[in-house]
């Protein structure tokens, strides 16, 4: 009797272990975006987005939003379901502006952490 309680009790113990490395690890490598560079082409109306987040898995840790802000006023939140492989990667959208408008970027990994970034229109 004591040999099956001793069993129970140590299966239970090493199924909890099992859970919590299992779940931990996940958090362990997930980093927020190290750093969003902007940049806006007048002439083509674009606001370039550059955004480095180190991954290991794009499909499993990877940047979830782009949220875009222009005086204030969310005008678009974009959502991925993975990232361009590498790094450092950009993504661009054709928003238009005028000279003192202020974009606030927002990018938002899946797992773990934003960072957000602000560029005054020259």
């Amino acid at each position: 009797m004591k040999k099956n309680v001793f069993r129970s009790i140590s299966l239970q113990a090493a199924l909890l272990l099992l859970c919590f490395l299992c779940f931990s690890a996940r958090i362990s490598y997930a980093t927020a975006p190290k750093s969003v560079n902007l940049i806006y082409d007048m002439t083509t109306q674009t606001l370039s987005v550059t955004i480095d987040h180190y991954t290991l898995s794009a499909g499993m840790h990877h940047i979830e939003s782009v949220e875009i802000k222009k005086n204030g006023a969310i005008i678009s939140k974009n959502m991925y379901k993975t990232q361009p492989t590498g790094s450092i990667f950009t993504y661009s959208y054709v928003i238009p502006a005028k000279k003192g408008d202020v974009f606030e970027v927002t990018a938002t990994c899946n797992l773990w952490g934003h960072t957000t970034s602000t560029f005054t229109v020259p």
